[in-house]
């Protein structure tokens, strides 16, 4: 499996941390891609569309996560990508605050704080969201996940549990 990271429009370093903190204990096997955002705008659908379509990448099953900015672009990759045939195992949406998540295939939202998770929510939440409580700040959760501590909330039950972004990221890469 494949990982395709698409980050926002920030610094190089937050995104580093990011893979850091969230491929650590995660099977060595996974390879990580990480989109280069000074090549190609986060954005644009377009654009990750063709960064991805190579047949060394295409024959693989392939997870995105993704964060703000780059929600959007993902999100549009993602779909054209599945329309193409391509196995996508899911796909996670970091703080895409007004993006639509809608897709045949497993959605999950995290957002920093109660209020971007409750008006995200109308848009779409997936298979199953989370949020941190208490908040944190918009780029704490792609610099530092293992920092944010929340709520995951899933739609077939009415019940939260609490863990941190890292653990629950992991958790959703292990179960794919």
């Amino acid at each position: 499996m494949k990982v395709i990271i698409c980050p926002g429009i920030h610094s190089s370093e937050l995104t580093e941390s990011f893979v850091r903190s969230v491929s650590t204990t995660i099977n060595p096997n996974i390879q990580w891609l990480v989109l280069p955002t000074e090549e190609h705008p986060p954005y644009s659908p377009f654009a990750i569309y063709n960064w991805l379509n190579k047949p060394e990448i295409l024959t693989d099953e392939l997870l995105f996560i993704t964060f703000s900015a780059g929600v959007v672009g993902g999100m549009g990759a993602a779909i054209a990508l599945k329309g193409k045939g391509v196995n996508i195992k899911a796909f996670i949406a970091i703080d895409g605050w007004g993006v639509p998540l809608w897709g045949i295939f497993p959605l999950y939202r995290f957002s920093h704080d109660y209020f971007t998770h409750w008006s995200s929510a109308i848009l779409g939440t997936g298979k199953a969201s989370f949020y941190a409580h208490p908040p944190v700040e918009h780029l704490a959760m792609w610099r530092s996940p293992e920092t944010c501590i929340g709520w995951i909330v899933s739609n077939s039950s009415a019940s939260k549990v609490s863990c941190s972004a890292q653990d629950y990221l992991q958790r959703i890469i292990v179960d794919c």
